[in-house]
């Protein structure tokens, strides 16, 4: 019955098929050799992966030694390798666990290539699965985390959860195959083993049935997630009007503006408690207000959320093109902003491209007095970050062209321009 779940569990989620060489994690534990034993006999075609983290002393020569003896048994092909676990840990300043998990990922990868594997199958159970939602759930997660473990995630792969760890230890009972225990399993140490030792008995000796309940609300928050991620993306698409632009009208008349939020933001380093502070800048129109997280920097303008990686627009050289034309020629350019159309004859060269300052003023072109830059970009209601950014092309001091903006009233083309001077400036591809 239990191999009989297990390759159910592999065909319903289409993990692999028989024709398809499998490399088996193999730790030595009952799990992994509870794997190892029913893909075999089920007649996958199977290798072995077994990493020596040389972090138990003795027992991890004892696991070692038992795995290559299992494999021999089994004609499994077996492949090991040794880490310095706790020298990686160190340089890379993480945990011991961590480190653990990097190393033999990274591992398991080089190998299934080298093999020509399609999949890395793991020995996480349903119980591994009740214990990652209830540490997600006392930790603080949203819809993903109470997914419990996913069967599938790239080439990693999870053939037992739909077994508990109970029925596994009675196929290996039924087997009369030993497999060796991991000492600091049963210790008190680590978050997951308080949970599985402390809490899960506790919740047994009210529910005993408490582990297939979790399961199975794990399960259906797994379909209800489904249905999450595809009307958040429909929200997403629906309130951005630009990579980097999101309407803030459009959001807030979602069904759940902060759920849009956060798939939004949250990929981006802006955590849950300036998500919302971000609603709340958006629900009380607070433009102007900038978040940061990390090198990005978020802006509630007037009436949109706009974000941008901090210092990428000051790498940017602008370069400023001039061109004369004969008048004749010009027509096609003069209704272009990302053009100016100068009388030649009007303008002192060398022209200056630079950003504006404070103090600058122009005459805009159709207008007969002075008006300040800063007016002129407040009238337009511009965004801090794109004030941030204007550029101003000048005659000495004067100002010719607020770029890509309007022209200077005192150089314009006029029917009796002769010469016409043509000017662009091309800017780093950025969404503005």
């Amino acid at each position: 019955m239990f191999g009989k779940k297990v390759i159910g569990y592999i065909e319903e989620k289409q993990l692999f098929g028989k024709s398809e060489r499998i490399l088996v994690a193999l730790s030595g534990g009952a799990d992994s050799v509870a794997l190892l034993r029913v893909l075999v006999h089920a007649g996958y075609v199977c290798e072995a992966a077994h990493c020596n983290f040389h972090l138990r002393g003795e027992e991890s020569v004892r696991d070692e030694n038992f795995v290559r003896k299992l494999t021999e048994q089994l004609s499994v092909p077996l492949h090991v390798t040794h880490f310095d676990t706790a020298g990686y840990a160190s340089s890379k300043g993480i945990s011991i666990e961590m480190a653990a998990r990097e190393l033999r990922y990274g591992w398991f990868e080089q190998v299934r290539r080298d093999i020509g594997a399609s999949v890395v199958a793991v020995a996480h159970h349903r119980d591994d699965s009740v214990e990652t939602f209830l540490l997600n759930l006392t930790r603080g997660t949203g819809i993903d985390g109470l997914r419990g473990i996913r069967p599938k995630n790239g080439v990693i792969v999870r053939p037992l959860l739909s077994v508990s760890r109970e029925e596994i230890l009675t196929y290996l009972s039924s087997l009369n195959q030993p497999y060796v225990t991991d000492s600091t399993n049963l210790e008190d140490e680590f978050t997951r083993n308080k949970l599985r030792l402390n809490l899960l008995p506790m919740l047994e000796s009210i529910n005993p049935s408490v582990k297939e309940a979790i399961a199975e609300t794990a399960r259906r928050l797994s379909d209800v997630a489904d249905v999450y991620h595809a009307a958040m993306a429909e929200a997403c698409v629906r309130v951005k009007v630009g990579e980097r632009r999101v309407s803030i009208s459009a959001l807030l008349r979602e069904t759940s503006p902060q759920a849009v939020l956060y798939e939004l933001f949250y990929p981006l380093g802006f955590n849950a408690s300036q998500l919302k502070d971000i609603y709340g800048a958006c629900l009380k129109g607070q433009s102007g207000k900038l978040f940061y997280a990390g090198d990005k920097v978020l802006l509630c303008d007037r009436s949109e959320l706009i974000w941008k990686q901090c210092g990428e627009w000051d790498e940017q050289s602008p370069v400023l093109h001039q061109e004369v034309i004969a008048a004749e020629s010009a027509p096609s350019f003069l209704r272009n902003p990302l053009y100016a159309c100068l009388d030649a004859d009007k303008v002192t060269l060398p022209l200056t491209l630079r950003k504006w300052q404070s103090g600058d003023r122009f005459v805009p072109y159709g207008m007969k007095g002075f008006k300040k830059v800063r007016d002129y970009m407040l009238d337009k209601k511009f965004s801090v970050f794109r004030k941030e950014e204007q550029y101003v092309v000048c005659s000495g001091r004067e100002i010719v062209w607020l770029v890509n903006e309007r022209t200077d009233n005192r150089y314009r083309v006029t029917t009796e321009t002769r010469r016409i001077l043509l000017l662009h400036v091309d800017f780093a591809t950025k969404d503005r």
